[in-house]
């Protein structure tokens, strides 16, 4: 899928609303005690990324890479423990998924500040990281329980909190304001 056919079917993806700093992650401060140099990266330029169509091909070919690579696997099966984020190999977990393509975008030239690992909860309840690109035509998500690249504001899940765009330490709450609508049906 190419930006022009979201632009075609009106389709706009929407900036993400964050609020004030909130708590890490237990798995990513973990993370960030063996990866100091990721969680250490500080950027006072948090302008989104220009998504040309030769970076939206970049994204689209990282997505299904790493989604077609890694199988999906539990923390509890992979480590015994119940929360690792680590880079997958063969097996992953939802933020494994997210970490690799993280890394694999990163060193295509597109900053960390762009590159928000996000947790959302899902319609079903359970918690979910996702990768958050962050654009100047709105912010795009990663998933690895989903082949397309979407807008934000285009999933089912209501977003929690993400990375910072000015610290990649630090954690900062999401401001969903999206109806969700749930509907039912009374006889």
């Amino acid at each position: 899928m190419c930006i022009a056919a979201y632009a075609e079917a009106g389709v706009s993806a929407t900036i993400m609303k964050t609020g004030g700093r909130t708590s890490q992650p237990i798995g990513h401060y973990e993370f960030c005690q063996t990866y100091r140099s990721e969680c250490s990266v500080k950027s006072s330029n948090d302008t989104p990324l220009s998504l040309t169509s030769k970076t939206w091909n970049l994204l689209v070919q990282v997505n299904s890479q790493v989604n077609a690579q890694v199988r999906p696997e539990t923390d509890m099966d992979i480590w015994g423990k119940a929360e690792v984020w680590s880079y997958p190999t063969t097996v992953g977990d939802c933020e494994d998924y997210v970490l690799l393509k993280r890394k694999l975008l990163n060193e295509n030239g597109i900053p960390l500040s762009n590159l928000l690992i996000t947790v959302v909860r899902q319609m079903n309840g359970e918690g979910h990281a996702v990768l958050t690109v962050r654009t100047g035509q709105g912010d795009y998500i990663l998933d690895n329980l989903e082949a397309r690249i979407k807008p934000w504001n285009e999933t089912n899940y209501d977003y929690l909190k993400r990375q910072s765009t000015k610290n990649s330490g630090a954690w900062v709450s999401i401001n969903d304001d999206r109806q969700v609508l749930v509907g039912s049906i009374e006889q």
